[in-house]
């Protein structure tokens, strides 16, 4: 059976293509102001990349706060469940899962059915989304995607004490004008976040492996300051930022 899975999410519309639970094809479309526009597109580059007609796909079921703008989508599910059955079924031996978006994240625990058995949101603003790590990265004049290797270069742990962006975006402005190496800064960036992280991941346990996922997920410098932050190994799946999207399109052979 093939069936496809669309995460509408803030920032980002993300689709795979799956058949027999094998990922054929996949895409990605910035979301903009056109949350229905960015799905089609991502849908069609999806197909695309497969060879096959939307015809050719049995269901489409969606998820993501802009669920309700797919429009060709045959149902819908809710974001913990689409994370939840995504992880599950690429890694069934992941009881603690992380997830962290553009303007959101959370931490889970499930059990070997992928049922969330215990869930904590982020308060915070800085608690763990991407939009803080692009805040930041604009107020350091560098990119999210090279704070990992300014990370690995800093010689110096400093700590970040704000827990809101406007502030602690305030905050690495006074250190960059205090001629604080840019790596020291990235570094407790990072660090400030998977603190924050870290709280919440206390606060449902953790059992067996650990996964982050998201888009927060691609950035290895955050994965190093958690994994130090907690003394404990970070599992990271391939293409971590699609596993709703995939939790989707399961959902819907089901």
């Amino acid at each position: 059976m093939i069936t496809a899975g669309v995460d509408s999410g803030a920032q980002n519309v993300r689709t795979v293509i799956m058949k027999d639970g094998k990922v054929l094809g996949k895409a990605l479309a910035p979301a903009g102001r056109d949350a229905r526009g960015a799905a089609d597109k991502a849908y069609d580059v999806a197909l695309n990349a497969t060879g096959l007609a939307r015809e050719d796909v049995q269901k489409v079921f969606a998820t993501g706060v802009g669920k309700r703008d797919c429009e060709f989508a045959d149902g819908d599910t809710g974001d913990l469940q689409a994370c939840a059955k995504g992880i599950s079924f690429l890694m069934p031996n992941v009881r603690t899962v992380v997830e962290l978006g553009a303007e959101a994240g959370s931490v889970f625990r499930i059990n070997h059915s992928g049922e969330v058995i215990d869930l904590t949101v982020n308060e915070k603003c800085a608690a763990g989304a991407g939009i803080f790590l692009e805040t930041m990265a604009r107020a350091l004049e560098t990119e999210v995607e090279k704070m990992a290797d300014l990370y690995d270069q800093s010689k110096k742990k400093i700590t970040l004490y704000a827990h809101c962006a406007v502030f602690a975006e305030s905050e690495v402005v006074s250190l960059v004008h205090a001629r604080t190496p840019k790596s020291d800064i990235v570094r407790a960036v990072l660090c400030a976040i998977a603190v924050r992280v870290a709280s919440m991941i206390r606060r449902v346990g953790i059992e067996a492996q650990v996964a982050v996922i998201g888009g927060v997920a691609l950035n290895i410098g955050f994965i190093k300051a958690l994994e130090e932050e907690l003394n404990v190994k970070i599992t990271v799946p391939k293409d971590p930022d699609y596993i709703s999207a995939i939790g989707a399109a399961l959902t819907a052979a089901d």
